[in-house]
Protein backbone atom coordinates (compact mmCIF):
# COMPACT_ATOMS: atom_id res chain seq x y z
CA UNK A 1 0.00 0.00 0.00
CA UNK A 2 2.77 2.44 0.76
CA UNK A 3 5.62 1.45 -1.90
CA UNK A 4 7.96 4.44 -1.12
CA UNK A 5 7.87 3.97 2.34
CA UNK A 6 9.09 0.43 2.27
CA UNK A 7 11.52 1.38 -0.61
CA UNK A 8 13.27 3.83 1.47
CA UNK A 9 13.51 1.66 4.72
CA UNK A 10 15.41 -1.04 1.86
CA UNK A 11 17.33 1.95 1.61
CA UNK A 12 17.87 2.36 4.86
CA UNK A 13 18.86 -1.53 5.23
CA UNK A 14 20.63 -1.64 2.52
CA UNK A 15 23.09 1.46 3.86
CA UNK A 16 23.81 -0.32 7.29
CA UNK A 17 24.62 -3.12 5.80
CA UNK A 18 27.07 -1.57 3.55
CA UNK A 19 27.87 2.00 4.56
CA UNK A 20 30.51 1.97 1.93
CA UNK A 21 27.66 3.47 -0.21
CA UNK A 22 28.10 6.86 1.58
CA UNK A 23 31.72 6.93 -0.62
CA UNK A 24 29.59 7.96 -3.18
CA UNK A 25 28.48 11.43 -2.22
CA UNK A 26 31.55 12.71 -2.22
CA UNK A 27 32.82 11.36 -5.66
CA UNK A 28 29.24 13.04 -6.94
CA UNK A 29 30.07 16.40 -5.58
CA UNK A 30 33.26 16.18 -6.97
CA UNK A 31 32.03 15.40 -10.59
CA UNK A 32 29.81 18.23 -9.84
CA UNK A 33 32.72 20.67 -9.22
CA UNK A 34 34.50 19.18 -12.11
CA UNK A 35 31.48 19.39 -14.29
CA UNK A 36 30.93 23.43 -12.82
CA UNK A 37 34.67 24.34 -13.29
CA UNK A 38 34.55 22.58 -17.00
CA UNK A 39 31.91 24.32 -18.34
CA UNK A 40 33.27 28.18 -17.62
CA UNK A 41 36.89 27.04 -19.06
CA UNK A 42 35.17 25.91 -21.97
CA UNK A 43 32.86 29.04 -22.15
CA UNK A 44 35.81 31.23 -21.91
CA UNK A 45 37.47 29.17 -24.83
CA UNK A 46 34.69 29.55 -26.83
CA UNK A 47 34.21 32.97 -26.49
CA UNK A 48 38.12 33.89 -26.82
CA UNK A 49 37.90 32.23 -29.71
CA UNK A 50 34.45 33.96 -31.14
CA UNK A 51 36.54 37.02 -30.30
CA UNK A 52 39.79 36.73 -31.94
CA UNK A 53 38.16 35.65 -35.12
CA UNK A 54 35.53 38.60 -35.22
CA UNK A 55 33.00 36.37 -36.37
CA UNK A 56 29.89 35.67 -34.11
CA UNK A 57 29.28 32.11 -33.42
CA UNK A 58 25.51 32.10 -32.14
CA UNK A 59 24.47 30.38 -35.41
CA UNK A 60 27.24 28.28 -35.05
CA UNK A 61 30.44 27.59 -34.79
CA UNK A 62 32.68 27.09 -38.01
CA UNK A 63 35.74 24.61 -38.87
CA UNK A 64 38.40 27.39 -38.03
CA UNK A 65 36.95 28.25 -35.00
CA UNK A 66 36.28 24.72 -34.14
CA UNK A 67 39.85 23.88 -34.97
CA UNK A 68 40.75 27.02 -33.10
CA UNK A 69 39.59 25.93 -29.73
CA UNK A 70 42.47 23.18 -29.61
CA UNK A 71 44.87 25.75 -29.14
CA UNK A 72 43.03 27.43 -26.59
CA UNK A 73 44.71 26.42 -23.01
CA UNK A 74 41.47 26.94 -21.08
CA UNK A 75 39.27 25.02 -23.62
CA UNK A 76 41.30 21.72 -23.41
CA UNK A 77 41.49 22.12 -19.62
CA UNK A 78 37.47 22.37 -19.47
CA UNK A 79 37.27 19.42 -21.98
CA UNK A 80 39.94 17.44 -19.46
CA UNK A 81 37.73 18.46 -16.32
CA UNK A 82 34.40 17.45 -18.10
CA UNK A 83 35.69 13.94 -18.46
CA UNK A 84 37.00 13.79 -15.32
CA UNK A 85 33.50 14.55 -14.10
CA UNK A 86 32.27 12.01 -16.16
CA UNK A 87 34.46 9.25 -14.60
CA UNK A 88 33.55 10.58 -11.46
CA UNK A 89 29.80 10.16 -11.92
CA UNK A 90 29.91 6.81 -13.29
CA UNK A 91 32.42 5.97 -9.67
CA UNK A 92 29.84 7.31 -7.53
CA UNK A 93 26.87 5.08 -9.06
CA UNK A 94 28.91 2.00 -8.75
CA UNK A 95 29.05 3.03 -5.16
CA UNK A 96 25.99 4.10 -4.20
CA UNK A 97 21.73 4.13 -5.36
CA UNK A 98 20.95 6.70 -7.95
CA UNK A 99 18.67 8.06 -5.62
CA UNK A 100 21.20 9.32 -3.40
CA UNK A 101 23.64 10.56 -5.68
CA UNK A 102 22.03 11.73 -8.72
CA UNK A 103 20.35 14.34 -7.64
CA UNK A 104 23.20 15.90 -6.55
CA UNK A 105 24.76 16.39 -10.05
CA UNK A 106 22.32 19.61 -9.71
CA UNK A 107 24.93 21.35 -7.75
CA UNK A 108 26.76 22.05 -11.02
CA UNK A 109 24.19 24.76 -11.66
CA UNK A 110 24.76 26.39 -8.53
CA UNK A 111 28.02 25.69 -8.57
CA UNK A 112 28.00 27.60 -12.20
CA UNK A 113 25.72 30.33 -11.26
CA UNK A 114 28.03 31.44 -8.50
CA UNK A 115 31.59 31.41 -10.63
CA UNK A 116 30.02 32.98 -13.59
CA UNK A 117 28.13 35.69 -11.51
CA UNK A 118 31.83 36.48 -9.88
CA UNK A 119 34.00 35.76 -13.53
CA UNK A 120 31.55 38.23 -15.64
CA UNK A 121 30.74 40.68 -12.76
CA UNK A 122 27.07 40.37 -13.66
CA UNK A 123 24.50 40.05 -10.27
CA UNK A 124 21.82 36.99 -10.67
CA UNK A 125 18.70 38.75 -10.67
CA UNK A 126 15.77 37.60 -8.47
CA UNK A 127 14.14 35.33 -11.47
CA UNK A 128 17.25 33.80 -11.86
CA UNK A 129 17.87 32.29 -8.45
CA UNK A 130 13.76 31.09 -8.45
CA UNK A 131 14.80 29.84 -12.39
CA UNK A 132 17.83 27.75 -10.73
CA UNK A 133 15.88 26.23 -7.21
CA UNK A 134 13.03 24.79 -9.95
CA UNK A 135 15.72 23.31 -11.69
CA UNK A 136 17.40 21.93 -9.18
CA UNK A 137 14.32 21.03 -7.28
CA UNK A 138 12.40 19.49 -10.24
CA UNK A 139 15.12 17.94 -11.43
CA UNK A 140 15.96 16.07 -7.82
CA UNK A 141 12.54 15.23 -7.23
CA UNK A 142 12.16 13.58 -10.73
CA UNK A 143 15.11 11.20 -10.38
CA UNK A 144 14.15 10.44 -6.86
CA UNK A 145 10.52 9.12 -7.87
CA UNK A 146 12.19 7.00 -10.86
CA UNK A 147 14.61 5.68 -8.54
CA UNK A 148 12.31 4.54 -6.51
CA UNK A 149 9.64 3.51 -8.55
CA UNK A 150 11.41 2.08 -11.90
CA UNK A 151 13.34 -1.32 -12.19
CA UNK A 152 16.22 -2.34 -14.81
CA UNK A 153 15.44 -5.05 -17.17
CA UNK A 154 17.15 -6.69 -20.04
CA UNK A 155 16.45 -4.71 -22.43
CA UNK A 156 14.91 -7.03 -25.91
CA UNK A 157 15.94 -6.09 -29.52
CA UNK A 158 12.92 -4.71 -30.60
CA UNK A 159 12.94 -2.30 -27.72
CA UNK A 160 16.62 -1.56 -28.28
CA UNK A 161 15.36 -1.29 -32.46
CA UNK A 162 12.50 1.33 -30.99
CA UNK A 163 15.52 3.62 -29.58
CA UNK A 164 17.78 3.25 -32.29
CA UNK A 165 14.65 4.73 -34.53
CA UNK A 166 13.86 7.08 -32.28
CA UNK A 167 17.38 8.39 -32.17
CA UNK A 168 17.50 8.72 -35.79
CA UNK A 169 14.35 11.07 -35.73
CA UNK A 170 15.93 13.28 -32.66
CA UNK A 171 18.97 13.56 -35.09
CA UNK A 172 17.18 14.29 -38.27
CA UNK A 173 15.04 16.91 -36.70
CA UNK A 174 17.75 18.76 -34.70
CA UNK A 175 20.12 18.40 -37.99
CA UNK A 176 17.78 20.00 -40.41
CA UNK A 177 16.36 22.36 -38.04
CA UNK A 178 20.16 23.81 -37.20
CA UNK A 179 20.84 23.50 -41.16
CA UNK A 180 17.29 25.44 -42.27
CA UNK A 181 16.69 27.68 -39.59
CA UNK A 182 19.71 28.34 -37.12
CA UNK A 183 20.42 31.81 -37.86
CA UNK A 184 16.94 32.37 -36.04
CA UNK A 185 17.45 30.57 -32.83
CA UNK A 186 18.78 31.13 -29.69
CA UNK A 187 20.65 29.60 -27.11
CA UNK A 188 17.45 27.41 -26.00
CA UNK A 189 17.41 25.83 -29.17
CA UNK A 190 21.39 24.32 -28.30
CA UNK A 191 20.70 23.41 -24.77
CA UNK A 192 17.71 21.68 -25.46
CA UNK A 193 19.44 19.64 -28.15
CA UNK A 194 22.33 19.07 -26.08
CA UNK A 195 20.08 17.78 -23.02
CA UNK A 196 18.44 14.97 -25.84
CA UNK A 197 20.85 14.08 -27.53
CA UNK A 198 23.07 13.47 -24.90
CA UNK A 199 20.11 11.60 -23.17
CA UNK A 200 20.48 8.86 -25.83
CA UNK A 201 24.23 9.08 -25.46
CA UNK A 202 23.99 7.63 -21.82
CA UNK A 203 21.08 5.53 -22.45
CA UNK A 204 23.10 3.77 -25.84
CA UNK A 205 26.07 3.65 -23.64
CA UNK A 206 24.54 1.37 -20.51
CA UNK A 207 23.14 -0.73 -23.47
CA UNK A 208 26.61 -1.31 -25.19
CA UNK A 209 28.25 -2.04 -21.63
CA UNK A 210 25.27 -4.55 -20.70
CA UNK A 211 25.55 -6.09 -24.08
CA UNK A 212 29.52 -6.27 -24.15
CA UNK A 213 29.09 -7.49 -20.28
CA UNK A 214 26.89 -10.32 -21.70
CA UNK A 215 29.18 -11.37 -24.65
CA UNK A 216 26.29 -9.88 -27.15
CA UNK A 217 28.48 -8.11 -29.77
CA UNK A 218 26.48 -8.11 -32.96
CA UNK A 219 25.16 -5.94 -35.40
CA UNK A 220 22.77 -3.92 -33.42
CA UNK A 221 25.74 -3.41 -30.73
CA UNK A 222 27.62 -2.04 -33.94
CA UNK A 223 24.52 0.42 -34.87
CA UNK A 224 24.53 1.75 -30.86
CA UNK A 225 27.85 2.48 -31.13
CA UNK A 226 27.69 4.22 -34.22
CA UNK A 227 24.56 6.50 -32.69
CA UNK A 228 26.87 7.07 -29.55
CA UNK A 229 29.05 8.51 -31.90
CA UNK A 230 26.72 10.64 -33.66
CA UNK A 231 25.07 12.11 -30.72
CA UNK A 232 27.58 12.76 -28.99
CA UNK A 233 29.45 14.76 -31.77
CA UNK A 234 25.89 17.00 -32.81
CA UNK A 235 25.64 17.63 -28.84
CA UNK A 236 29.10 18.25 -28.63
CA UNK A 237 28.22 20.47 -31.37
CA UNK A 238 25.54 22.24 -30.12
CA UNK A 239 27.18 22.51 -26.69
CA UNK A 240 30.14 24.92 -27.99
CA UNK A 241 27.71 26.90 -29.74
CA UNK A 242 25.54 27.56 -26.66
CA UNK A 243 28.37 28.90 -25.07
CA UNK A 244 28.62 31.58 -27.10
CA UNK A 245 24.94 31.88 -27.07
CA UNK A 246 24.26 32.07 -23.70
CA UNK A 247 26.00 31.70 -20.01
CA UNK A 248 27.35 29.18 -18.74
CA UNK A 249 25.00 28.29 -16.23
CA UNK A 250 22.32 28.38 -18.68
CA UNK A 251 24.07 25.40 -20.67
CA UNK A 252 24.46 23.52 -17.38
CA UNK A 253 21.10 24.01 -16.50
CA UNK A 254 19.91 22.12 -19.34
CA UNK A 255 22.38 19.51 -19.10
CA UNK A 256 21.15 18.75 -15.58
CA UNK A 257 17.76 18.72 -16.48
CA UNK A 258 16.77 17.65 -19.46
CA UNK A 259 20.10 14.87 -19.88
CA UNK A 260 18.58 12.49 -17.01
CA UNK A 261 14.25 13.47 -17.57
CA UNK A 262 15.58 12.19 -21.19
CA UNK A 263 17.44 9.13 -19.95
CA UNK A 264 14.88 8.47 -17.66
CA UNK A 265 11.66 8.86 -20.02
CA UNK A 266 13.20 6.35 -22.37
CA UNK A 267 13.04 3.99 -19.60
CA UNK A 268 9.69 4.66 -18.35
CA UNK A 269 8.00 4.80 -22.06
CA UNK A 270 10.02 2.78 -24.05
CA UNK A 271 11.39 -0.04 -21.15
CA UNK A 272 8.10 0.15 -19.10
CA UNK A 273 10.40 -0.17 -15.92
CA UNK A 274 7.72 2.32 -14.38
CA UNK A 275 4.82 -0.42 -15.15
CA UNK A 276 4.35 -1.29 -11.36
CA UNK A 277 4.29 2.60 -10.14
CA UNK A 278 1.10 3.73 -8.82
CA UNK A 279 -1.20 6.45 -10.32
CA UNK A 280 0.51 9.16 -8.35
CA UNK A 281 4.22 8.50 -8.80
CA UNK A 282 3.11 9.40 -12.64
CA UNK A 283 1.45 12.49 -11.77
CA UNK A 284 4.96 13.41 -9.73
CA UNK A 285 6.94 12.99 -12.69
CA UNK A 286 4.71 15.32 -14.89
CA UNK A 287 4.77 17.57 -11.81
CA UNK A 288 8.90 17.48 -11.08
CA UNK A 289 9.44 17.56 -14.83
CA UNK A 290 7.36 20.40 -15.71
CA UNK A 291 8.89 22.43 -12.58
CA UNK A 292 12.13 21.67 -13.58
CA UNK A 293 11.78 22.58 -17.77
CA UNK A 294 9.94 25.62 -16.61
CA UNK A 295 13.23 26.63 -14.77
CA UNK A 296 15.21 25.83 -17.24
CA UNK A 297 13.38 28.49 -19.89
CA UNK A 298 12.65 30.75 -17.15
CA UNK A 299 16.64 30.98 -16.72
CA UNK A 300 17.15 31.45 -20.11
CA UNK A 301 14.13 34.26 -20.58
CA UNK A 302 15.41 36.47 -17.50
CA UNK A 303 19.68 35.30 -16.73
CA UNK A 304 20.74 39.14 -16.87
CA UNK A 305 23.30 37.61 -19.45
CA UNK A 306 20.74 37.34 -21.75
CA UNK A 307 18.49 40.15 -21.35
CA UNK A 308 21.30 42.68 -20.80
CA UNK A 309 21.84 45.07 -23.56
CA UNK A 310 24.45 44.32 -26.30
CA UNK A 311 26.78 46.65 -24.45
CA UNK A 312 26.69 45.58 -21.34
CA UNK A 313 26.70 42.00 -22.31
CA UNK A 314 29.98 43.00 -24.75
CA UNK A 315 31.48 44.11 -21.75
CA UNK A 316 30.43 41.53 -19.31
CA UNK A 317 32.12 38.51 -22.38
CA UNK A 318 35.45 41.06 -21.68
CA UNK A 319 35.54 40.62 -18.76
CA UNK A 320 34.71 37.04 -18.74
CA UNK A 321 37.21 36.09 -20.70
CA UNK A 322 40.04 38.90 -19.62
CA UNK A 323 42.98 39.62 -21.11
CA UNK A 324 44.80 36.68 -21.10
CA UNK A 325 45.98 34.33 -23.56
CA UNK A 326 43.99 30.98 -22.12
Amino acid sequence: MFPAAIDIADLADDFTRNPSQLLGIPFALLGAVFLSLGAQLQHRGVAKVESSSGTDATSGLNLAQLLALLGRPSWVTGTVMLGLAIVLQLGSLSLAPITLVQPLGAVALVITAVVNSRISGVRLNRRSVVAIVACVGGVGLFVTIAAIFTGEHRITESELITILVMLGVVLLAFGLGFVLFRARFTAIFYIVGTGVLYGFVATLAKVIIGRLQQGEFDWLTVLCGLGLVAASALGGYFVQTAYSSGPPDLVIAGLTVIDPMIAVGIGIIVLGEASNAPFWAGFGFVVAGAIAVWGVFQLARHHPQVSQTPAAAAAAKALATGDAPA
